[in-house]
């Protein structure tokens, strides 16, 4: 199971829009990928990072995604990544990675370590993989998050 937070009106898009519009750590804009983490926790910290404080995201909800186990992963370990991968801004070198990952369609997710939590894992989802129909949503619940990450002090 991996999940992901997003506003409630794209909580069963799985088309990877938002990140091919917008572009990301792992990917430039123009190319699609599904971003979901390990744990709800890390989805949470993932959001808190790129929201203003003092602004409490709302309408949002938590998708529980469900990855057989029979799926190809390619998994990159932090020594194999860029020096400073992990800077925000993020450097240009791990979209390049990225966009590899999602043009080749070798494996449908990509389990990334996460620039945020040192020791937790971000999984990348291919939506272009002839396989990423077997990616399903488990799960959607509202989620609220707790205030006090967004306080201003």
């Amino acid at each position: 199971m991996v999940f992901r937070i997003s506003k409630a009106q794209f909580a069963r898009d799985l088309s990877g829009r938002g990140a091919q519009i917008t572009g990301g750590r792992w990917n430039s804009k123009g190319v699609p990928m599904v971003y979901t983490s390990q744990s709800r926790a890390l989805c949470t910290v993932e959001i808190a990072v790129h929201t203003p404080l003092g602004n409490i995201p709302d309408d949002y909800m938590l998708v529980s995604l469900f990855v057989p186990d029979q799926l190809g992963m390619m998994e990159l370990q932090e020594k194999e990544l860029p020096a400073r991968w992990f800077l925000f801004p993020h450097p240009h070198s791990t979209q390049e990675i990225g966009d590899k990952f999602i043009t080749a369609k070798k494996f449908p997710v990509m389990k990334v370590p996460s620039a945020v939590v040192q020791g937790e894992y971000n999984f990348l989802l291919n939506p272009l993989h002839p396989e990423f129909n077997r990616i399903t949503i488990h799960s959607i619940e509202p989620f609220r998050f707790d205030e006090r990450l967004f306080k201003k002090r």
